[in-house]
């Protein structure tokens, strides 16, 4: 295996590693803030993902703008879910995911 293939199954093996943290944080958890930080361990694994192919094939500058445009889409889905979080904890004083069902319109 040379070099840029080890580099490659490295990169792709910590990318599934910190995905698959990242589903069991959101999925095992009933905390809003757990869930947020799922959220953000997921879309560091799919920027990872980018560098590391756009580094394979040689197509960093392709990489670093798909990487940029996912970093500012992060920072305002964060941002939002944030908001929503501080709302739903002034409303339930707590911050359990299932309590979110007995929300009414």
């Amino acid at each position: 295996m040379n070099g840029m293939a080890g580099f490659f199954a490295l990169g792709v093996a910590f990318v599934v590693l910190l995905g698959v943290a990242a589903v069991y944080a959101i999925l095992a958890s009933r905390n809003l803030i757990r869930i947020l930080i799922g959220l953000e361990l997921l879309t560091k694994a799919v920027t990872l993902l980018l560098a590391v192919a756009g580094y394979v094939t040689g197509r960093m500058a392709l990489a670093q703008t798909f990487i940029i445009t996912l970093i500012v889409i992060e920072v305002v889905v964060i941002a939002v879910a944030a908001g929503i979080v501080i709302g739903v904890h002034r409303h339930n004083g707590d911050l359990d995911a299932d309590k979110l069902r007995r929300l009414r319109g």
